[in-house]
């Protein structure tokens, strides 16, 4: 691998804890909130300050409930629809206020030069799986979607900075972290993951199997398709009460590693993600953080993006 590190943003997972976890009272001088906003510039400048990436792209939801998804797994979040819509992507369940903050999210990650990658039909997830399996560079992914732990991989350096527990508790995710959390390689994570299901994400799994049930069925027979095939094999030695549960869960073991599994091959567009603000962009941020009111968090991200790129160009020479 190449020198630097490639850092890849969940973004919208970032920018709704912004939004939680912020007042409200954040206000434009027009009014509009601006709590997501500014949450997200200082998150960035403190990944970037900590983690010191060469690299920084936002991975981005074009399609937040792909159709092929939901196809496979009809409850795929189904309690996050708002509402469905005829021939296109259904609506998310998004507060108003947090809506009207897209906009000028886009519009200041632009002004920073991070460029903002999506795919029509597919997740953030995909597009950081994708990026992350074809990268040449050390990779972090700042999410705190669990589920995005399948493609930690030690020997490629690619690890998640976990945010679940928030900015100030973050955890780096290895291969190691997860065998130790989960009790299976990062690898197995999508196939334990499609067995244990997840609520959250509308997946029931398999009624009657756990997570440690989940662990010893991968330890033993490696993946999914190894398990499946014992369940059907009356030779393999498996408790009676597992094997009826996993036979009954059959079909839903053929839809749910695809919908699970986040894509690694997707043609994306080309982008210079290298970090470096703009020609123009440190009059067109500030100009964003006048009009939007949002204060220190500009010159925060602008000091640490500047200090970054300067570093690069050190290294460079």
């Amino acid at each position: 691998m190449s020198d630097g590190r490639l850092m890849l943003l969940d973004t919208a997972a970032l920018y709704f804890r912004a939004f939680y976890g912020l007042p409200d009272s954040l206000r434009a001088p027009d009014g509009t909130p601006v709590n997501a906003v500014r949450g997200l510039l200082d998150m960035i400048a403190r990944l970037v300050t900590d983690f010191r990436p060469t690299e920084l792209i936002a991975c981005w939801d074009d399609d937040w409930r792909p159709q092929w998804r939901v196809d496979l797994i009809p409850s795929y979040k189904t309690h996050r629809v708002a509402e469905v819509v005829d021939a296109g992507p259904d609506v998310e369940v998004v507060p108003d206020p947090l809506s009207v903050q897209v906009p000028i999210i886009v519009d200041t990650l632009t002004a920073l030069g991070i460029p903002i990658v999506g795919k029509p039909g597919y997740e953030a997830d995909d597009i950081i799986g994708t990026l992350a399996a074809t990268a040449t560079t050390p990779v972090d992914v700042v999410t705190g979607d669990r589920d995005l732990f399948q493609v930690v991989d030690d020997a490629r350096d690619v690890r998640v900075i976990y945010t679940a527990r928030g900015m100030s508790k973050l955890e780096i995710v290895t291969d190691a972290v997860v065998q130790a959390k989960y009790g299976v390689r990062a690898a197995q994570y999508a196939d334990f993951a499609a067995m244990r299901g997840d609520a959250s994400d509308g997946l029931p799994g398999v009624p009657g199997v756990g997570e440690k049930t989940a662990a010893l069925l991968l330890a033993e027979f490696g993946d999914l398709d190894g398990i499946v095939a014992a369940a059907n094999d009356l030779r393999v030695r498996l408790s009676a009460s597992v094997r009826l549960k996993l036979r009954t869960a059959a079909d839903y073991l053929t839809r749910a590693p695809a919908v699970v599994a986040v894509a690694r091959d997707l043609e994306l567009p080309a982008v210079d993600a290298r970090i470096g603000i703009p020609d123009g962009g440190h009059e067109e941020i500030a100009r964003l953080g006048s009009v939007w009111g949002l204060g220190e968090s500009v010159s925060r991200v602008v000091t640490a993006l500047d200090r970054a790129a300067a570093e690069a160009s050190r290294q460079t020479e």
